[in-house]
């Protein structure tokens, strides 16, 4: 099992991430609402703005103030996308 940091000491288990998303998004704002409304909801954020939302498979939802490509790279699963492989897909 590897922890992967998701700042300010807070750690994950890499093999429990679903999904490591923008909060942007009305879809994953929504997802973050239920989990508050359902107590899932874990806020690492330590008061900062927060930048990535982690779906966890437990069903636990984690706001991180550390960047979506920031917690890839320590998970390991980091690939850079480019706008031209975007539009070939």
């Amino acid at each position: 099992m590897k922890l992967i940091n998701i700042g300010f000491g807070n750690l994950v288990s890499d093999e429990r991430i679903i999904s490591i998303a923008l909060p942007e998004s009305a879809p994953v704002k929504r997802i973050a609402q239920e989990a508050r409304e359902k107590g899932m909801l874990i806020d690492a954020t330590y008061g900062r703005k927060t930048k990535s939302v982690i779906v966890m498979d437990s069903e636990h939802v984690v706001l991180s103030a550390l960047t979506p490509e920031a917690i890839a790279v320590r998970h390991g699963s980091y690939t850079e996308i480019t706008e031209e492989d975007d539009l070939n897909d």
